[in-house]
């Protein structure tokens, strides 16, 4: 019984061996026709493309962004009049100093860039105070955009309402 199990055994060990074997051949052929199909070189045929040219005309948008300046502060304080352009209701003030020919000479420095400045005289706990205006406005809004700008070239600028 033994032998007949280990020749049935050496049996089914010879046809799993011999299935298992690859066959070269078929890689062989395989191999070969994928290097025919890349060597083959395509024929296509092309035709003239027609292009077609359209005229647009692109209006730029341009947008405002709405800011708002109601709550931006503005100091009340009653003022007089010294030197320089007439002040109106709001003033954006770039400078306020004890001394009043310190204050009539930034005055003088912002005339020369242009600004329509002046100089207003303002009692402060009994103090003097000369308040450097560099532009004056009718409307807050105007007054509040003009202090954002100068705010780099003069730092602590700030809104006065004449009262």
């Amino acid at each position: 019984m033994k032998k007949i199990l280990l020749m049935c055994a050496a049996v089914c060990a010879v046809f799993v061996v011999s299935s298992c074997k690859s066959k070269e051949s078929a890689y062989k052929k395989a191999y070969e026709k994928a290097k025919a199909q890349q060597t083959e070189t395509p024929t296509t045929t092309t035709t003239p493309v027609q292009q077609v040219t359209t005229q647009t005309t692109v209006t730029p948008v341009t947008v405002t962004p709405v800011v708002d300046y109601s709550n931006v502060p503005v100091r009340n304080e009653d003022v007089s009049f010294v030197e320089g352009s007439p002040l109106k209701q709001y003033g954006v003030v770039v400078a306020s100093v004890t001394i009043r020919s310190n204050g009539v000479a930034l005055m003088q420095k912002l005339a020369g860039q242009g600004y329509n400045s002046c100089v207003a005289q303002a009692q402060v706990n009994g103090q003097t105070f000369y308040r450097v205006v560099a532009c004056s406005f009718d409307t807050k809004p105007e007054a509040a955009q003009k202090r954002d700008q100068l705010e780099g070239q003069y730092p602590g600028t700030w809104l006065l309402y004449k009262k």
